[in-house]
Protein backbone atom coordinates (compact mmCIF):
# COMPACT_ATOMS: atom_id res chain seq x y z
CA UNK A 1 0.00 0.00 0.00
CA UNK A 2 3.06 2.24 0.73
CA UNK A 3 4.23 1.81 -2.27
CA UNK A 4 1.31 2.68 -4.89
CA UNK A 5 1.17 6.03 -2.61
CA UNK A 6 4.75 6.99 -2.78
CA UNK A 7 4.79 6.03 -6.79
CA UNK A 8 1.88 8.55 -7.04
CA UNK A 9 3.77 11.17 -4.91
CA UNK A 10 7.20 10.63 -6.92
CA UNK A 11 5.63 11.67 -9.62
CA UNK A 12 4.79 15.19 -8.18
CA UNK A 13 8.14 15.87 -6.29
CA UNK A 14 10.68 13.04 -5.79
CA UNK A 15 12.94 15.41 -4.05
CA UNK A 16 10.59 16.38 -1.91
CA UNK A 17 9.40 13.21 -0.83
CA UNK A 18 12.90 11.38 -0.52
CA UNK A 19 13.87 14.20 1.58
CA UNK A 20 10.69 13.37 3.93
CA UNK A 21 11.25 9.96 3.89
CA UNK A 22 15.09 10.00 4.72
CA UNK A 23 14.30 12.88 7.63
CA UNK A 24 11.83 10.14 9.30
CA UNK A 25 13.70 7.58 8.88
CA UNK A 26 16.13 9.01 11.06
CA UNK A 27 14.09 10.57 13.77
CA UNK A 28 12.00 7.37 14.14
CA UNK A 29 14.90 4.50 13.00
CA UNK A 30 12.64 3.07 10.86
CA UNK A 31 10.18 4.04 8.13
CA UNK A 32 6.81 4.09 9.78
CA UNK A 33 8.02 5.87 13.82
CA UNK A 34 7.80 8.64 15.16
CA UNK A 35 4.33 10.68 13.79
CA UNK A 36 4.99 14.82 13.64
CA UNK A 37 1.85 17.12 13.28
CA UNK A 38 1.80 19.06 9.77
CA UNK A 39 2.98 22.33 11.69
CA UNK A 40 5.69 21.09 13.09
CA UNK A 41 7.09 19.60 9.67
CA UNK A 42 6.13 22.86 7.94
CA UNK A 43 8.10 25.19 10.45
CA UNK A 44 11.32 22.85 11.09
CA UNK A 45 13.97 24.82 8.76
CA UNK A 46 12.55 28.06 8.37
CA UNK A 47 13.61 30.96 9.07
CA UNK A 48 12.15 32.96 11.71
CA UNK A 49 11.64 36.59 11.48
CA UNK A 50 11.67 38.94 13.72
CA UNK A 51 8.30 40.63 12.72
CA UNK A 52 5.81 38.99 10.53
CA UNK A 53 2.68 40.75 11.19
CA UNK A 54 -0.75 38.72 9.82
CA UNK A 55 -4.01 38.23 11.29
CA UNK A 56 -5.08 36.30 14.19
CA UNK A 57 -6.28 32.94 12.54
CA UNK A 58 -2.68 32.66 10.96
CA UNK A 59 -0.90 33.29 14.18
CA UNK A 60 0.06 29.63 14.21
CA UNK A 61 2.08 30.16 11.40
CA UNK A 62 3.60 33.47 11.61
CA UNK A 63 6.89 32.63 12.36
CA UNK A 64 7.34 30.95 9.46
CA UNK A 65 8.06 31.37 6.12
CA UNK A 66 4.82 29.40 5.03
CA UNK A 67 3.19 32.55 6.09
CA UNK A 68 0.19 31.70 3.95
CA UNK A 69 -0.29 27.80 4.81
CA UNK A 70 -3.03 28.94 6.77
CA UNK A 71 -5.50 29.18 4.01
CA UNK A 72 -4.65 25.83 2.55
CA UNK A 73 -7.69 23.42 3.26
CA UNK A 74 -6.33 20.47 5.18
CA UNK A 75 -6.34 16.91 3.15
CA UNK A 76 -9.52 15.54 3.25
CA UNK A 77 -8.25 11.87 2.83
CA UNK A 78 -11.20 9.74 2.26
CA UNK A 79 -11.81 12.05 -0.89
CA UNK A 80 -9.03 9.95 -2.46
CA UNK A 81 -11.16 7.02 -2.78
CA UNK A 82 -13.71 8.67 -5.13
CA UNK A 83 -10.46 9.12 -7.62
CA UNK A 84 -9.43 5.68 -7.78
CA UNK A 85 -6.73 6.28 -5.81
CA UNK A 86 -6.58 3.55 -2.14
CA UNK A 87 -5.12 5.03 0.58
CA UNK A 88 -3.55 3.72 3.93
CA UNK A 89 -5.45 5.02 7.47
CA UNK A 90 -3.22 7.32 9.14
CA UNK A 91 -3.35 5.33 12.72
CA UNK A 92 -1.51 2.49 10.62
CA UNK A 93 0.93 3.90 8.88
CA UNK A 94 1.52 7.54 10.33
CA UNK A 95 4.47 8.85 8.08
CA UNK A 96 2.51 7.48 4.90
CA UNK A 97 0.11 10.45 5.59
CA UNK A 98 2.14 12.71 6.37
CA UNK A 99 4.34 12.11 2.73
CA UNK A 100 0.79 12.58 1.03
CA UNK A 101 -0.14 16.06 3.52
CA UNK A 102 3.15 17.59 1.93
CA UNK A 103 2.76 16.43 -1.71
CA UNK A 104 -0.48 17.43 -1.89
CA UNK A 105 0.16 21.03 -0.13
CA UNK A 106 3.35 21.88 -2.02
CA UNK A 107 1.55 20.83 -5.94
CA UNK A 108 -1.48 23.51 -4.40
CA UNK A 109 0.47 26.13 -2.96
CA UNK A 110 -1.42 29.40 -3.02
CA UNK A 111 1.57 32.15 -3.18
CA UNK A 112 -0.52 35.42 -3.40
CA UNK A 113 -0.47 37.28 -7.06
CA UNK A 114 0.54 40.61 -7.02
CA UNK A 115 3.36 43.18 -7.41
CA UNK A 116 7.24 41.84 -6.80
CA UNK A 117 10.05 43.39 -5.18
CA UNK A 118 11.38 46.19 -7.12
CA UNK A 119 14.35 46.22 -9.45
CA UNK A 120 18.07 47.52 -9.65
CA UNK A 121 17.25 50.96 -11.77
CA UNK A 122 13.40 51.41 -10.88
CA UNK A 123 12.23 53.75 -9.12
CA UNK A 124 10.99 52.95 -5.10
CA UNK A 125 8.01 51.64 -4.12
CA UNK A 126 6.20 53.27 -1.58
CA UNK A 127 2.84 51.33 0.05
CA UNK A 128 0.46 53.62 1.93
CA UNK A 129 -2.39 51.46 3.44
CA UNK A 130 -5.32 54.29 3.99
CA UNK A 131 -7.06 56.92 2.93
CA UNK A 132 -7.82 59.67 5.60
CA UNK A 133 -6.33 62.50 6.61
CA UNK A 134 -2.72 61.57 7.36
CA UNK A 135 -2.41 59.18 4.28
CA UNK A 136 -4.17 61.85 1.71
CA UNK A 137 -1.66 64.53 3.33
CA UNK A 138 1.35 62.47 2.50
CA UNK A 139 -0.26 61.49 -0.56
CA UNK A 140 -0.77 65.23 -2.22
CA UNK A 141 3.31 66.19 -1.17
CA UNK A 142 4.83 62.59 -2.77
CA UNK A 143 6.99 63.58 -5.54
CA UNK A 144 6.38 61.08 -8.22
CA UNK A 145 9.61 61.65 -9.82
CA UNK A 146 11.25 60.11 -7.20
CA UNK A 147 8.86 57.18 -5.91
CA UNK A 148 6.60 54.74 -7.20
CA UNK A 149 2.94 54.88 -5.01
CA UNK A 150 0.82 52.43 -4.33
CA UNK A 151 -2.00 53.29 -2.30
CA UNK A 152 -4.58 50.42 -0.43
CA UNK A 153 -7.58 50.72 1.39
CA UNK A 154 -11.10 49.87 1.05
CA UNK A 155 -12.23 53.15 0.15
CA UNK A 156 -11.13 55.40 -2.76
CA UNK A 157 -11.52 58.71 -1.39
CA UNK A 158 -10.85 60.76 1.16
CA UNK A 159 -13.39 62.14 3.66
CA UNK A 160 -13.51 66.00 5.30
CA UNK A 161 -15.12 65.16 8.27
CA UNK A 162 -15.12 68.53 10.15
CA UNK A 163 -18.55 68.70 8.15
CA UNK A 164 -19.60 65.24 7.91
CA UNK A 165 -22.25 66.06 10.31
CA UNK A 166 -23.93 68.58 8.04
CA UNK A 167 -24.68 66.14 5.04
CA UNK A 168 -26.71 63.84 8.22
CA UNK A 169 -29.55 66.74 7.73
CA UNK A 170 -29.20 68.09 4.14
CA UNK A 171 -27.09 71.16 5.01
CA UNK A 172 -24.46 69.71 2.70
CA UNK A 173 -24.42 67.29 -0.26
CA UNK A 174 -22.45 64.11 0.14
CA UNK A 175 -20.14 64.71 -2.43
CA UNK A 176 -18.79 68.18 -0.91
CA UNK A 177 -17.09 66.18 1.56
CA UNK A 178 -15.73 63.43 -0.34
CA UNK A 179 -12.82 63.55 -2.29
CA UNK A 180 -11.45 60.87 -4.40
CA UNK A 181 -7.86 59.74 -3.86
CA UNK A 182 -7.41 59.61 -8.01
CA UNK A 183 -7.56 63.91 -7.54
CA UNK A 184 -5.34 64.35 -4.28
CA UNK A 185 -2.16 61.93 -6.17
CA UNK A 186 -2.64 61.89 -9.75
CA UNK A 187 -0.24 59.61 -10.50
CA UNK A 188 -2.07 56.73 -8.81
CA UNK A 189 -4.49 56.94 -12.30
CA UNK A 190 -1.77 58.35 -14.36
CA UNK A 191 1.74 56.93 -13.51
CA UNK A 192 2.66 53.26 -15.39
CA UNK A 193 3.99 51.53 -12.14
CA UNK A 194 1.56 53.39 -9.44
CA UNK A 195 -1.54 52.15 -8.65
CA UNK A 196 -4.41 52.38 -6.06
CA UNK A 197 -6.32 49.25 -4.76
CA UNK A 198 -9.34 48.61 -3.67
CA UNK A 199 -8.60 46.30 -0.85
CA UNK A 200 -7.89 45.76 3.06
CA UNK A 201 -4.57 44.80 4.30
CA UNK A 202 -4.61 41.61 6.59
CA UNK A 203 -1.13 41.21 7.25
CA UNK A 204 2.12 42.83 7.03
CA UNK A 205 5.72 40.55 6.70
CA UNK A 206 8.21 43.15 7.11
CA UNK A 207 11.00 41.06 6.72
CA UNK A 208 10.29 40.00 2.76
CA UNK A 209 9.03 43.88 2.74
CA UNK A 210 5.38 42.43 1.60
CA UNK A 211 1.82 43.32 2.80
CA UNK A 212 -1.03 40.78 1.89
CA UNK A 213 -4.52 42.05 1.17
CA UNK A 214 -7.80 41.16 0.65
CA UNK A 215 -10.38 42.88 -1.90
CA UNK A 216 -13.80 44.58 -0.94
CA UNK A 217 -16.16 41.24 -0.50
CA UNK A 218 -18.93 40.89 -3.06
CA UNK A 219 -16.39 41.69 -5.70
CA UNK A 220 -17.15 38.69 -8.30
CA UNK A 221 -13.52 37.83 -8.59
CA UNK A 222 -12.07 34.43 -8.60
CA UNK A 223 -11.58 32.68 -5.18
CA UNK A 224 -13.53 34.65 -3.45
CA UNK A 225 -12.17 36.48 -1.20
CA UNK A 226 -9.84 37.40 -3.36
CA UNK A 227 -6.07 38.24 -1.81
CA UNK A 228 -2.85 39.37 -3.62
CA UNK A 229 0.71 40.90 -2.17
CA UNK A 230 2.84 43.89 -2.68
CA UNK A 231 6.21 44.37 -1.94
CA UNK A 232 7.37 47.61 -0.86
CA UNK A 233 10.75 49.75 -0.26
CA UNK A 234 8.94 52.03 2.33
CA UNK A 235 5.87 50.77 4.00
CA UNK A 236 3.56 54.22 5.25
CA UNK A 237 1.10 52.41 7.64
CA UNK A 238 -2.18 55.24 7.99
CA UNK A 239 -5.03 52.64 8.54
CA UNK A 240 -6.81 55.15 10.78
CA UNK A 241 -8.86 53.80 14.38
CA UNK A 242 -12.46 52.51 15.21
CA UNK A 243 -15.16 53.72 17.03
CA UNK A 244 -14.67 52.91 20.68
CA UNK A 245 -17.88 50.93 22.39
CA UNK A 246 -16.16 50.10 25.46
CA UNK A 247 -17.08 46.59 24.97
CA UNK A 248 -20.96 47.80 25.58
CA UNK A 249 -23.48 45.24 24.44
CA UNK A 250 -25.71 46.48 22.13
CA UNK A 251 -23.80 49.18 20.39
CA UNK A 252 -22.85 47.47 17.26
CA UNK A 253 -26.02 46.12 16.61
CA UNK A 254 -28.11 48.94 17.03
CA UNK A 255 -26.39 52.44 17.06
CA UNK A 256 -25.03 54.52 13.93
CA UNK A 257 -21.31 55.90 14.19
CA UNK A 258 -20.92 59.10 12.31
CA UNK A 259 -16.84 58.44 10.53
CA UNK A 260 -17.49 57.44 7.18
CA UNK A 261 -19.99 59.23 4.32
CA UNK A 262 -21.84 55.78 4.20
CA UNK A 263 -22.54 56.34 7.77
CA UNK A 264 -24.11 60.17 7.02
CA UNK A 265 -26.49 58.57 4.13
CA UNK A 266 -27.53 55.84 6.81
CA UNK A 267 -28.33 58.60 9.92
CA UNK A 268 -30.25 60.75 7.03
CA UNK A 269 -31.96 57.57 5.80
CA UNK A 270 -33.13 56.82 9.30
CA UNK A 271 -33.95 60.09 10.32
CA UNK A 272 -36.26 61.08 7.46
CA UNK A 273 -38.01 57.38 7.61
CA UNK A 274 -39.02 57.90 10.68
CA UNK A 275 -40.31 61.41 10.39
CA UNK A 276 -42.45 59.96 7.81
CA UNK A 277 -43.62 56.69 9.35
CA UNK A 278 -44.42 58.56 12.85
CA UNK A 279 -46.90 60.40 10.55
CA UNK A 280 -49.07 57.58 9.44
CA UNK A 281 -52.65 56.65 11.11
CA UNK A 282 -52.93 54.62 13.89
CA UNK A 283 -49.07 54.90 15.11
CA UNK A 284 -49.73 55.82 19.33
CA UNK A 285 -48.65 58.90 20.95
CA UNK A 286 -45.69 56.52 23.06
CA UNK A 287 -44.57 55.08 19.89
CA UNK A 288 -44.55 58.47 17.98
CA UNK A 289 -42.46 60.43 20.47
CA UNK A 290 -39.89 57.42 20.47
CA UNK A 291 -39.91 57.43 16.63
CA UNK A 292 -38.90 61.16 16.89
CA UNK A 293 -36.41 60.39 19.08
CA UNK A 294 -32.94 61.25 18.13
CA UNK A 295 -30.12 60.38 20.69
CA UNK A 296 -26.58 61.31 20.73
CA UNK A 297 -23.95 59.72 23.18
CA UNK A 298 -21.07 61.64 23.21
CA UNK A 299 -20.37 65.02 24.46
CA UNK A 300 -17.23 65.64 21.81
CA UNK A 301 -16.97 67.85 18.86
CA UNK A 302 -18.65 65.55 16.47
CA UNK A 303 -21.68 64.84 19.26
CA UNK A 304 -22.33 68.77 20.11
CA UNK A 305 -21.79 69.32 16.07
CA UNK A 306 -24.14 67.01 15.23
CA UNK A 307 -27.01 67.55 17.34
CA UNK A 308 -26.57 71.60 16.35
CA UNK A 309 -27.12 70.56 13.42
CA UNK A 310 -30.43 68.72 13.98
CA UNK A 311 -31.67 71.49 16.18
CA UNK A 312 -31.14 73.79 13.30
CA UNK A 313 -33.25 71.03 10.97
CA UNK A 314 -35.56 70.77 13.42
CA UNK A 315 -36.76 74.46 14.27
CA UNK A 316 -36.04 75.92 10.24
CA UNK A 317 -37.16 72.58 8.29
CA UNK A 318 -39.58 69.88 10.01
CA UNK A 319 -41.38 72.54 11.79
CA UNK A 320 -42.71 74.00 8.21
CA UNK A 321 -42.64 70.63 6.16
CA UNK A 322 -43.72 68.07 8.90
CA UNK A 323 -46.73 70.26 11.13
CA UNK A 324 -47.97 67.11 12.50
CA UNK A 325 -45.19 65.66 14.23
CA UNK A 326 -43.25 68.97 14.76
CA UNK A 327 -44.14 68.73 18.29
CA UNK A 328 -42.43 65.50 18.90
CA UNK A 329 -39.04 65.33 17.80
CA UNK A 330 -36.49 65.63 20.35
CA UNK A 331 -32.48 65.38 20.79
CA UNK A 332 -30.71 64.24 23.64
CA UNK A 333 -27.22 64.39 24.15
CA UNK A 334 -25.87 62.13 26.85
CA UNK A 335 -22.21 62.24 28.19
CA UNK A 336 -20.50 60.86 30.87
CA UNK A 337 -18.69 64.19 32.07
CA UNK A 338 -18.90 67.40 30.50
CA UNK A 339 -19.63 68.99 26.87
CA UNK A 340 -16.61 69.61 25.36
CA UNK A 341 -14.23 68.77 27.78
CA UNK A 342 -10.99 70.18 25.83
CA UNK A 343 -12.66 73.88 25.33
CA UNK A 344 -12.47 76.24 27.45
CA UNK A 345 -14.45 76.54 30.53
CA UNK A 346 -16.50 79.89 29.37
CA UNK A 347 -16.98 78.02 25.90
CA UNK A 348 -18.70 74.98 27.21
CA UNK A 349 -20.90 76.75 29.65
CA UNK A 350 -22.26 78.84 25.94
CA UNK A 351 -22.48 75.83 24.36
CA UNK A 352 -24.61 74.18 27.30
CA UNK A 353 -26.95 77.37 27.67
CA UNK A 354 -26.92 77.94 23.16
CA UNK A 355 -27.85 73.81 22.83
CA UNK A 356 -30.58 74.10 25.67
CA UNK A 357 -32.19 77.05 24.40
CA UNK A 358 -32.21 75.15 20.73
CA UNK A 359 -34.18 72.61 22.18
CA UNK A 360 -31.68 70.04 22.78
CA UNK A 361 -31.95 68.26 26.05
CA UNK A 362 -28.08 67.46 28.29
CA UNK A 363 -28.55 64.09 30.00
CA UNK A 364 -25.39 63.20 32.26
CA UNK A 365 -25.02 59.54 32.40
CA UNK A 366 -23.02 56.05 31.48
CA UNK A 367 -24.43 53.78 28.95
CA UNK A 368 -24.78 50.50 30.48
CA UNK A 369 -26.36 48.21 27.75
CA UNK A 370 -28.30 49.25 24.35
CA UNK A 371 -31.55 47.80 22.93
CA UNK A 372 -32.92 47.85 19.26
CA UNK A 373 -35.27 50.28 20.83
CA UNK A 374 -34.11 52.02 24.55
CA UNK A 375 -31.05 52.30 25.73
CA UNK A 376 -30.39 51.48 29.53
CA UNK A 377 -28.14 53.74 31.66
CA UNK A 378 -26.03 52.64 34.59
CA UNK A 379 -28.28 54.44 37.08
CA UNK A 380 -31.52 52.33 35.67
CA UNK A 381 -32.88 55.08 33.84
CA UNK A 382 -34.53 53.91 30.50
CA UNK A 383 -34.37 56.16 27.20
CA UNK A 384 -36.13 55.09 24.40
CA UNK A 385 -34.99 55.92 21.06
CA UNK A 386 -35.87 55.96 16.85
CA UNK A 387 -31.99 57.35 15.95
CA UNK A 388 -29.15 56.85 18.17
CA UNK A 389 -25.77 58.03 16.92
CA UNK A 390 -22.36 56.81 19.01
CA UNK A 391 -19.91 59.33 19.11
CA UNK A 392 -17.38 58.50 22.36
CA UNK A 393 -14.10 58.84 20.40
CA UNK A 394 -11.80 56.14 18.88
CA UNK A 395 -9.55 53.84 19.30
CA UNK A 396 -6.71 50.94 17.70
CA UNK A 397 -8.31 48.86 14.83
CA UNK A 398 -8.44 45.49 14.72
CA UNK A 399 -6.17 45.31 12.36
CA UNK A 400 -3.53 47.60 14.54
CA UNK A 401 -4.23 45.51 17.15
CA UNK A 402 -3.18 41.87 15.35
CA UNK A 403 -0.22 43.71 13.82
CA UNK A 404 2.95 42.37 15.87
CA UNK A 405 4.79 45.47 16.22
CA UNK A 406 5.58 47.83 18.95
CA UNK A 407 2.34 49.08 20.56
CA UNK A 408 2.45 52.34 22.62
CA UNK A 409 0.05 53.51 25.30
CA UNK A 410 -3.94 53.20 23.99
CA UNK A 411 -2.58 50.03 22.13
CA UNK A 412 -1.33 52.19 18.58
CA UNK A 413 1.55 51.28 16.68
CA UNK A 414 4.21 52.93 18.21
CA UNK A 415 6.64 55.32 16.59
CA UNK A 416 9.99 57.50 17.13
CA UNK A 417 10.36 60.86 16.98
CA UNK A 418 10.23 60.50 12.91
CA UNK A 419 7.50 58.43 12.86
CA UNK A 420 9.44 55.62 12.20
CA UNK A 421 8.64 52.27 13.57
CA UNK A 422 11.42 51.33 15.81
CA UNK A 423 12.75 47.09 15.34
CA UNK A 424 11.86 46.58 11.81
CA UNK A 425 13.00 48.55 8.57
CA UNK A 426 11.18 50.37 5.82
CA UNK A 427 7.66 50.84 7.94
CA UNK A 428 6.42 54.32 9.15
CA UNK A 429 3.57 55.00 10.89
CA UNK A 430 1.05 58.31 11.53
CA UNK A 431 -2.52 59.49 12.07
CA UNK A 432 -4.59 58.01 14.65
CA UNK A 433 -3.13 54.10 14.52
CA UNK A 434 0.29 55.91 15.54
CA UNK A 435 1.46 57.21 18.66
CA UNK A 436 4.97 58.04 20.32
CA UNK A 437 6.37 55.08 21.97
CA UNK A 438 6.88 55.94 26.31
CA UNK A 439 10.89 55.74 25.44
CA UNK A 440 10.50 59.00 23.33
CA UNK A 441 9.11 61.15 26.58
CA UNK A 442 6.28 62.36 23.91
CA UNK A 443 2.60 61.92 24.68
CA UNK A 444 0.20 59.89 22.30
CA UNK A 445 -1.60 62.94 20.56
CA UNK A 446 -5.07 63.01 20.09
CA UNK A 447 -6.86 61.25 17.48
CA UNK A 448 -7.80 65.08 15.18
CA UNK A 449 -7.53 65.78 11.90
CA UNK A 450 -4.73 68.26 12.25
CA UNK A 451 -2.39 66.14 13.99
CA UNK A 452 -2.73 63.59 11.31
CA UNK A 453 -2.08 66.06 8.69
CA UNK A 454 0.70 67.37 10.41
CA UNK A 455 2.13 63.88 10.42
CA UNK A 456 1.55 63.55 7.05
CA UNK A 457 3.24 66.61 5.82
CA UNK A 458 6.17 65.78 7.98
CA UNK A 459 6.63 62.56 6.60
CA UNK A 460 6.34 63.16 3.17
CA UNK A 461 9.05 66.16 3.47
CA UNK A 462 11.21 63.68 4.69
CA UNK A 463 10.43 61.19 2.63
CA UNK A 464 11.11 63.66 -0.65
CA UNK A 465 14.40 64.62 1.08
CA UNK A 466 16.04 61.28 1.69
CA UNK A 467 14.66 59.74 -1.60
CA UNK A 468 17.80 59.98 -3.88
CA UNK A 469 19.99 58.25 -1.29
CA UNK A 470 18.25 56.08 0.93
CA UNK A 471 14.65 55.45 -0.97
CA UNK A 472 15.33 51.51 -1.79
CA UNK A 473 14.30 48.92 0.92
CA UNK A 474 16.95 48.51 3.71
CA UNK A 475 18.94 51.53 2.72
CA UNK A 476 18.40 54.37 5.64
CA UNK A 477 20.27 53.03 8.30
CA UNK A 478 22.95 55.40 8.51
CA UNK A 479 21.02 58.53 6.63
CA UNK A 480 20.59 61.54 9.28
CA UNK A 481 16.39 62.31 9.27
CA UNK A 482 16.44 65.98 9.96
CA UNK A 483 14.81 67.42 13.04
CA UNK A 484 12.27 65.11 15.02
CA UNK A 485 8.70 65.82 14.58
CA UNK A 486 6.78 68.56 16.94
CA UNK A 487 3.79 69.20 17.11
CA UNK A 488 2.21 72.66 17.86
CA UNK A 489 -1.63 72.92 18.26
CA UNK A 490 -3.23 75.41 16.26
CA UNK A 491 -6.72 75.52 18.40
CA UNK A 492 -10.29 74.19 17.91
CA UNK A 493 -13.56 75.13 16.68
CA UNK A 494 -16.95 73.81 16.55
CA UNK A 495 -20.09 74.68 15.48
CA UNK A 496 -23.21 74.59 17.92
CA UNK A 497 -26.40 75.44 15.59
CA UNK A 498 -27.95 78.84 14.90
CA UNK A 499 -25.38 80.34 13.47
CA UNK A 500 -23.02 80.84 16.59
CA UNK A 501 -19.65 78.09 16.55
CA UNK A 502 -16.91 78.28 19.32
CA UNK A 503 -13.33 78.82 18.47
CA UNK A 504 -10.51 78.48 20.96
CA UNK A 505 -7.17 79.25 19.62
CA UNK A 506 -5.61 78.01 22.90
CA UNK A 507 -2.23 75.64 22.36
CA UNK A 508 -3.06 73.47 25.25
CA UNK A 509 -6.10 72.72 27.72
CA UNK A 510 -4.39 74.56 30.46
CA UNK A 511 -2.40 77.45 28.49
CA UNK A 512 -3.98 80.82 27.76
CA UNK A 513 -5.00 81.96 24.78
CA UNK A 514 -8.09 83.84 22.73
CA UNK A 515 -11.34 81.97 22.60
CA UNK A 516 -14.58 83.24 21.39
CA UNK A 517 -18.08 82.38 20.53
CA UNK A 518 -20.91 83.66 18.65
CA UNK A 519 -21.78 84.35 15.09
CA UNK A 520 -18.63 85.77 14.52
CA UNK A 521 -16.50 82.44 15.54
CA UNK A 522 -19.65 80.64 13.44
CA UNK A 523 -18.26 82.74 10.31
CA UNK A 524 -14.57 81.92 11.17
CA UNK A 525 -15.50 78.06 11.54
CA UNK A 526 -17.12 78.22 8.32
CA UNK A 527 -14.63 80.09 6.47
CA UNK A 528 -11.44 77.85 7.82
CA UNK A 529 -12.86 74.97 6.76
CA UNK A 530 -13.92 76.36 3.41
CA UNK A 531 -10.13 77.31 2.70
CA UNK A 532 -9.33 73.85 4.08
CA UNK A 533 -11.56 71.53 1.65
CA UNK A 534 -9.09 69.58 -0.50
CA UNK A 535 -10.03 70.57 -3.96
CA UNK A 536 -11.33 73.45 -5.13
CA UNK A 537 -14.10 71.48 -7.17
CA UNK A 538 -15.56 71.09 -3.22
CA UNK A 539 -14.97 74.34 -2.39
CA UNK A 540 -17.00 75.18 -5.03
CA UNK A 541 -19.79 72.91 -4.40
CA UNK A 542 -19.56 73.19 -0.36
CA UNK A 543 -20.33 76.98 -0.88
CA UNK A 544 -23.49 76.63 -3.17
CA UNK A 545 -24.70 74.16 -1.04
CA UNK A 546 -25.02 76.46 2.01
CA UNK A 547 -26.56 79.36 -0.46
CA UNK A 548 -28.80 76.75 -1.51
CA UNK A 549 -29.42 75.90 1.92
CA UNK A 550 -30.06 79.73 3.27
CA UNK A 551 -32.29 80.87 0.30
CA UNK A 552 -34.61 77.38 -0.08
CA UNK A 553 -34.03 75.34 2.91
CA UNK A 554 -32.63 72.09 3.39
CA UNK A 555 -33.66 68.69 0.83
CA UNK A 556 -36.02 66.43 2.65
CA UNK A 557 -36.09 63.56 0.02
CA UNK A 558 -35.47 60.33 1.23
CA UNK A 559 -33.73 58.21 -1.84
CA UNK A 560 -32.71 54.49 -1.53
Amino acid sequence: MILEITQLCLKKNPKRIARTARSSCRRSGGAFGGHKSEKDMFSEGASTRKYCSLPSHERDTRNSNFSYLSSIPKVNHSSFWSRGIRTTPSYQFPSAERIVEESYLESNDPKYPGLEATKPGEKPRVVVLGTGWAACRFLKGLDTKIYDVVCISPRNHMVFTPLLASTCVGTLEFRSVAEPVSRIQSALATNPNSYFYLASCFGIDTNKHEVYCETVSNSGLPNEPYRFKVAYDKLVIAAGSEPLTFGIKGVTENAFFLREVNHAQEIRKKLLLNLMLSDNPGISEEERKRLLHCVVIGGGPTGVEFSGELSDFIMKDVRERYTHVKDYIKVTLIEANEILSSFDVGLRQYATNHLTKCGVSLMRGVVKEVHAKKIVLNNGTDVPYGLLVWSTGVGPSQFVKSLDLPKSPGGRIGVDGWLRVPAVEDVFALGDCAGFLEETGKPVLPALAQVAEREGKFLVELFNRIGKDAGKAMSAKNIYLGEPFVYKHLGSMASVGGYKALVDLRQSKDAKGISHAGFVSWFIWRSAYLTRVVSWRNRFYVAVNWATTLVFGRDNSRIG
